[in-house]
């Protein structure tokens, strides 16, 4: 029997951090990379993807050869894992084009669009979308000093029905605030959608899943992590793995550009910082050289530069960072790896060939460390964090090398009383 929930993430963080959010819950979960066969008792089967920087006719195309993986499962529920922003257009990242895709090929009874996640201070309110901003603020989201300005897909619409509509993805049905606490009438007008459906703060979500339980068949759930807060059950106390000794160094790889991801870097005082400019990142045999020229023992951030202009696509530019990042390992042992933006660490993760993540352990508000899993012995077990650009505390880059050198301690005494 597969798994009852299938999550598609359109970038590797956000994936993660449903993960994350699924296994804290107690259910059984596994992220793999879609180049591998699930295997295992799974509760819950995620798939990263990098959909979220893709075209329509790309993202199509990726989720048409993902789908028989998918449709193996059998899932009673199936989760498209978006940013809790909603950031995308119809020509990038459209999550209207992706979710009608999943819909003609899954035929759900329920299909639904939850807004908002109230956990990370995202709010979905009579169907226009709330985020916390720099400072502590709460603004609408095409007001949002960051999200209305996004280099590639600017919030420019806070009604996510009309965001959407404009993606090709008509919501007919608005499911408000007002209307939560009445589960029976919720479920009814839930199967007359597709619906958009607020979401404001965890009593909202508890209304959100009574009213899904009261429904039977095939569902289609569009929304950020806040999805699995509703699926699952309480947080539980999650042992971490134990991980394998490992030599070398933590290296964090930071492709965003974000202002949150600005000032985590110029928090990171536990690290040599190198800025890759432009001229840095396409320069021939810069990954080695940068690797062979600090002490193997001297954790290092990398770093794209927030106002340089690289001159591509960002796609291009996130092909261009994956490359740079192979060539690095390659040629210096990384004991952790730290990535910070969606579409870098999507296509990283695979171009290091891991086959699947596992969660590990929690490093606050939308990171979390996960294991990799890896065909190759000497890659199997390294411990990877992912976060996206807005999300994370500032001194998150050192907690995680503090956490992976504890980690690494903690291996050794084992090993000594062994």
């Amino acid at each position: 029997m597969g798994a009852r929930i299938v999550f598609i993430g359109d970038d590797f963080t956000g994936a993660s951090d449903s993960l994350a959010s699924y296994a804290r819950r107690g259910l059984r979960t596994r992220l793999v990379t879609g180049h591998t066969t699930p295997q295992g008792n799974l509760d819950v089967l995620g798939v990263a993807t990098d959909l979220r920087s893709l075209s329509p006719v790309r993202a199509l195309d990726t989720l048409r050869t993902l789908w028989p993986m998918i449709e193996a499962e059998k899932p009673e529920v199936i989760h498209l894992k978006v940013c809790s922003t909603f950031d995308s257009a119809p020509g990038v990242g459209s999550i209207g084009a992706i979710a009608r895709e999943i819909q003609h090929l899954f035929e759900p009874e329920t299909f639904a669009v939850i807004g908002g996640q109230p956990s990370l201070a995202r709010y979905c309110a009579f169907g226009n979308l709330f985020a916390h901003g720099p400072g502590g603020a709460v603004h609408r989201i095409d007001r949002h000093p960051v999200m209305a300005r996004h280099p590639v897909t600017p919030m420019n619409e806070a009604d996510l029905g009309l965001h959407l509509a404009a993606q090709g993805l008509d919501l007919p049905v608005r499911i408000l605030v007002s209307d939560l606490d009445e589960s029976a009438t919720v479920a009814e007008r839930l199967g007359d959608g597709p619906a958009l459906v607020d979401n404001t703060c965890a009593l909202d979500q508890l209304h959100i899943r009574a009213a899904l339980d009261r429904i039977p068949g095939r569902k289609l759930l569009v929304g950020a992590s806040s999805v699995a807060e509703i699926l699952g059950d309480q947080i539980t106390e999650l042992s971490p793995v134990t991980l394998p000794p490992r030599d070398g160094s933590t290296l964090i790889f930071a492709g965003s550009r974000s202002s949150v991801t600005a000032a985590q870097v110029a928090a990171a005082t536990e690290f040599e910082c190198v800025a890759l400019s432009p001229d840095l990142l396409s320069e021939d045999g810069a990954a080695q050289r940068i690797a062979r020229s600090y002490p193997k023992n001297k954790d290092l951030l990398l770093h794209l530069v927030p106002d340089a202009d690289y001159c591509c696509e960002p796609a291009v530019l996130a092909d261009a960072c994956a490359a740079f990042v192979q060539d690095f390992v390659a040629a210096r042992p990384v004991r952790a790896l730290g990535l910070a933006g969606g579409d870098t660490s999507s296509r990283i993760v695979t171009r290091l060939g891991f086959d699947a993540l596992d969660f590990h352990r929690d490093l606050g508000q939308g990171a979390c460390v996960c294991i990799g899993r890896h065909g190759d012995p000497s890659q199997d077990g390294l411990p990877v964090m992912l976060k996206g650009g807005q999300m994370g505390a500032v001194g998150l880059f050192n907690d995680f090398t503090a956490q992976s050198k504890a980690d690494l301690k903690d291996v050794s005494a084992k090993a000594d009383k062994s």
